[in-house]
């Protein structure tokens, strides 16, 4: 229930945005509205107020504006067959009207994603030490795509397919479209340039094809509390001692220290730390709790949290939704060139897990994912293909410059084009959402 009513909550406010700019700019211009919908037919409540009918419709994937006179077939004609044209409906507008009132939907949703991110950033945001500094390899995992190219720890990677990364976000964001695809790595090793060819993979299970090669940065866990009469306490470890490796293996991430020492239950474990500057190495024997060992200590990451005033925070939300724009034309324009796999496209389904994923963990997740949603409509729908906002933007471009409009018939291909194109999208998108759902995927052998 949590995940049906967060989806409907998401994909509501979202719709409502952006079908209220097309409305808003409509009336602006003059153009009589007929409807305005959330939710497509049929239609379970409505009310009219002046011309307008406002409705909610039974299916939450979309919602509509519809206006006088926007469609050719809507045309009236006299008894001679000759136009009949009203000043309140959309085609008697001018072009720089109508692309007012077509601009504005996915203008409004930019502006959502943008207000969203500003007050999620203004409650300040927690990250790793690291995601901001250079990409220093601190440890390649064995057996990884990093180590068979010969990535070692020390070399700074400075590009990913031939596009400059000057941090650890930067890097991993780059490389995650990029699944089973080989890429170039450039890197710099005791000052000389290098680069190395590398094909990232995909780690463990995941819903989502994320690209992996190996390499991880030089963090590592800290000691937060020693609970008393714990096994930690009895091996001699402290609050603040950094832990760098389990029986030789090196530890990034709290949860890889996790993971360790639940693993072994009753056995001795060399922690290789570091305490007050100096490494040593302690033996510790994690306490059998059920079927998992357990030490008896908090383990927390390095992290650093930045509160912005309400004017950085604007500022801050500006940069990083700039950034993410890049990073949405670069991930289609890979799909363009076979250079990112279709498999990071996710439809209806897999948004409806991510809502509910994100209510439960709370308010300002779930208002992080609704800005990344609302950038990625807002971008899209200016894609010039035919049927969305973006297309019909680029039909009147087209008629600008043939300085005519074009016939009926014209247009009617330029539509069915554009469907055709969506309707390919839908079904991968639907079938990619299929697959990552377990019982589903369990049926598909071929995978």
């Amino acid at each position: 229930m949590t995940t049906l009513l967060a989806f409907v909550f998401v994909l509501g406010v979202l719709v409502f945005v952006h079908e209220l700019g097309h409305f808003l700019a409509a009336k602006r211009v003059g153009i009589r509205v007929l409807k305005f919908q959330l939710g497509f037919n049929p239609t379970i409540v409505s009310f009219r107020r002046g011309d307008t009918e406002y409705g909610i419709g039974a299916l939450p994937l979309g919602g509509y504006v519809k206006m006088a006179g926007e469609n050719p077939e809507d045309i009236e004609h006299d008894e001679q067959g000759r136009v009949v044209t009203h000043a309140d409906e959309f085609l008697s507008k001018s072009k720089w009207e109508r692309f007012q009132v077509l601009i504005m939907g996915p203008v409004m949703n930019i502006l959502l994603a943008l207000i969203l991110t500003a007050v999620v950033l203004y409650q300040g945001v927690e990250k790793g030490s690291y995601e901001d500094q250079p990409v220093v390899v601190g440890v390649v995992a064995a057996g990884s795509p990093a180590s068979t190219a010969d990535i070692v720890a020390g070399d700074r990677i400075v590009s990913v397919a031939g596009r400059g990364v000057d941090t650890w976000d930067q890097f991993l964001m780059a490389v995650g479209p990029k699944a089973n695809r080989e890429i170039s790595i450039g890197l710099l090793r005791n000052g000389l340039e290098q680069t190395r060819k590398v094909t990232p993979t995909v780690i463990g299970r995941s819903r989502f094809e994320f690209g992996d090669i190996g390499v991880l940065p030089n963090v590592h866990p800290h000691v937060g509390l020693v609970s008393s009469g714990s096994a930690a306490e009895r091996a001699g470890l402290q609050i603040g001692d950094v832990v760098l490796a389990v029986n030789g293996q090196p530890i990034t991430f709290s949860y890889q220290l996790k993971a360790a020492i639940a693993k072994h239950p009753e056995e001795s474990l060399a922690l290789m730390i570091l305490r007050a500057g100096q490494p040593q190495t302690i033996q510790a024997t994690p306490a059998k709790n059920g079927a998992e060992g357990l030490l008896g200590i908090q383990i927390g990451d390095d992290t650093v949290k930045n509160k912005p005033g309400f004017g950085q925070a604007i500022s801050l939300s500006v940069q990083k939704n700039i950034e993410f724009s890049r990073q949405i034309f670069q991930t289609l324009w890979g799909l363009v060139t076979r250079e990112t796999s279709p498999k990071q496209l996710m439809g209806p389904v897999a948004i409806a897990q991510l809502s509910g994923e994100s209510a439960q963990l709370g308010w300002i997740a779930l208002v992080t994912l609704m800005a990344s949603i609302s950038l990625n409509l807002g971008l899209l729908n200016l894609m010039p293909i035919p049927i969305l906002d973006g297309g019909h933007i680029f039909i009147m471009a087209l008629e600008g410059l043939a300085r005519r409009d074009f016939s009926v018939r014209v247009k009617e291909k330029f539509l069915l084009a554009g469907f055709v194109l969506i309707l390919m999208l839908m079904v991968t998108v639907i079938y990619n959402d299929l697959t990552r759902i377990a019982w589903i995927e369990r049926l598909m052998p071929w995978r």
